[in-house]
């Protein structure tokens, strides 16, 4: 790992339906080639884990933006990580749609190549492996990774899931995918777990799928032991290694 000395900001990104989205982008301080990540935020926002993992990403030599996709909703929505800010988060992810999803990840990964980065990928946390996963079915992402993406199979409650469910795009995925997971974990369950694996290890071995025993749920916010495998694997994957 690297320890690059890093830079952040927030920046205003431009979106082809005429709105404007705000992100958050951390990268190396020095020159160099720094291969761009899209960061897709867990149901809280662009919170203080999330800033935290763009700067960790930063770190590793990464350029790493974390778009606000709530942003036609409550811009800005930084929710508490309790159960005010989960209530208030399933409040706002039922007002995402497919459309908007696929038009700011397009957007952002055009803000990384506006800052003369050649984006690498994409990294989705919690619902933002939700929307990393579809949108490797639709967009160019050479290299994504999805940590603890739920509903892949579909959730009536949340449209942002359906018609189709994301599982059943698989085949459609043009780049590589790496799906991480606690084999714990109380959202995906053991059965889920099973379906994403097939359909991963179906759709070619440009694929991968990872069960840590022990993990639960968002373990990346967590000291559990998978952490520092989990973050060695992420920054091979987004390397295309």
């Amino acid at each position: 790992m690297t320890t690059e000395k890093i830079t952040t900001d927030r920046i205003e990104i431009p979106v082809s339906d005429g709105t404007s989205m705000g992100g958050y982008l951390a990268r190396p301080a020095g020159a160099g080639d720094h291969p761009g990540v899209v960061v897709a935020m867990e149901l809280f926002g662009v919170d203080s884990h999330v800033r935290g993992i763009c700067e960790d990403l930063a770190r590793r030599g990464f350029t790493a933006l974390a778009p606000d996709f709530y942003h036609r909703v409550q811009p800005g929505a930084d929710l508490s990580h309790d159960e005010a800010g989960r209530t208030r988060g399933f409040e706002l992810l039922p007002q995402l749609t497919r459309a908007g999803v696929l038009a700011d990840a397009a957007a952002a990964l055009g803000a990384l190549e506006g800052l003369g980065v050649q984006p690498a990928g994409m990294l989705g946390l919690s619902a933002g492996g939700h929307l990393t996963y579809y949108a490797a079915t639709a967009l160019d992402i050479p290299n994504a990774v999805v940590c603890y993406g739920g509903w892949l199979t579909g959730n009536p409650d949340l449209p942002v899931t359906g018609p189709e469910p994301a599982l059943s795009l698989t085949p459609k995925i043009s780049g590589r995918l790496l799906y991480l997971v606690g084999a714990e974990d109380h959202v995906i369950g053991a059965e889920e777990q099973r379906e994403i694996a097939a359909a991963l290890a179906a759709a070619g071995e440009r694929h991968a799928f990872v069960a840590y025993p022990g993990a639960g749920h968002s373990f990346l916010r967590s000291d559990a032991p998978a952490v520092a495998d989990a973050f060695a694997r992420i920054d091979a994957w987004l390397r295309g290694e």
